[in-house]
């Protein structure tokens, strides 16, 4: 297989995103329950300040916890990518800068979980944290997608050059090398629906 990079332009803007898939929505929702979970609460919280609540802090620890993993496994994409290098990298770049300020928006909710003033700053720190995961889910589905054209068009030049073949020699090599194409083509395709 060749090793050139594929000339994709991005025709979206990364920052400016309405996602409405069902596969997205399925990887966001335990960090969406997670968050909602930790800035719900009745609109008159009791006056009385029972001490710190630890809930809260064990939902501040899962949201860490799967953010950590995701930027992980997006710094693993985003070095391994051919194409949309610099939008990964802006994207986890995102995603640390928002985590970062649901960390500090959560702590102080935490603090004092029965101001309704800090719980209500939680949310839009919440949500910005997950709009710039979406992003980074979307990009790298698209290095996903973009590897996976790149392997259909060198089963495509093989099956061309299978129609094109002048000698038995010829036809048994190229019938190989197609069969070969055809398994990664399709352990790809296997390993995208997964």
């Amino acid at each position: 297989m060749s090793t050139k990079v594929p000339n994709i332009k991005l025709k979206i803007d990364p920052r400016n995103l309405q996602i409405q898939t069902f596969a997205v929505e399925k990887l966001l929702e335990p960090l969406i329950i997670q968050v909602t979970t930790l800035v719900n609460c009745p609109q008159n919280p009791s006056g009385k300040k029972k001490g710190r609540s630890k809930r809260a802090r064990v939902l501040l620890a899962s949201v860490e916890e799967a953010t950590w993993n995701l930027l992980d496994k997006g710094e693993k994409i985003a070095k391994e990518a051919v194409v949309f290098k610099e939008e990964l990298h802006a994207a986890l770049a995102d995603v640390r800068k928002e985590s970062q300020a649901l960390q500090v928006a959560a702590e102080a909710f935490t603090s004092d979980p029965c101001s309704l003033a800090r719980r209500q700053a939680v949310v839009p720190a919440a949500r910005a944290l997950l709009a710039a995961v979406t992003r980074l889910l979307v990009l790298a589905d698209m290095v996903d997608v973009a590897y996976l054209l790149q392997h259909l068009s060198v089963f495509q030049r093989t099956f061309e050059s299978l129609r094109n073949v002048s000698s038995k020699s010829d036809l048994q090599k190229t019938y190989q090398k197609f069969q070969k194409d055809l398994e990664n083509l399709d352990y790809l395709a296997y390993k995208r629906q997964q």
